[in-house]
């Protein structure tokens, strides 16, 4: 199994989301965990396709969220291009690759909104299979860090995304 695992982080909270999915992943075969700014366009060649961001204003981030973010909310990075952006961007796959999202938000207050939903919506209209539901981790305040047992979650969950990709 080939798998691209595709980030968008401005704390590195859901860096070190993705990068447990992809170590966990990345028993049962190649993976692929690029931030946002130097993903691919085209996803040929995956048998799986994981993106994750975290949740701004109720969704996938904006450039004017992620700008926010770094003047209001001394966040130490600022990526040029974001989930949105890259699904904006990315090549419809000949065939219909699976997709799943995840997506990092603040545990309190609980808001309302998931990046993770948004961007799930957005691989269905690009022609993934989104048959699995995405998943939500959680962070304490703006800067995190992730709430204890975030990073196992990211691993579990990644053990049940082989076992629905390889039925």
């Amino acid at each position: 199994m080939r798998t691209l695992v595709v980030y968008e982080s401005q704390w590195g909270n859901t860096e070190k989301v993705a990068r447990a999915i992809a170590d966990r992943l990345g028993r049962v075969g190649a993976v692929d965990v690029v931030d946002t700014d130097a993903a691919p366009k085209a996803v040929t060649g995956y048998d799986l396709v994981v993106v994750g961001g975290p949740t701004h204003a109720f969704s996938m981030s904006r450039p004017s969220t992620r700008g926010d973010a770094v003047k209001n909310h001394s966040a130490p990075h600022e990526p040029k291009r974001g989930i949105r952006e890259w699904l904006n961007a990315v090549e419809r796959s000949a065939i219909k690759v699976p997709a799943v999202a995840f997506d990092t938000r603040v545990d309190k207050p609980r808001l309302p909104g998931s990046a993770a939903k948004a961007a799930r919506h957005e691989l269905r209209s690009l022609g993934f299979d989104t048959s699995i539901k995405q998943k939500t981790f959680r962070v304490h305040d703006y800067a995190g860090p992730l709430l204890d047992g975030e990073e196992q979650r990211a691993a579990d969950w990644a053990d049940e995304l082989v076992k629905q990709t390889m039925r």
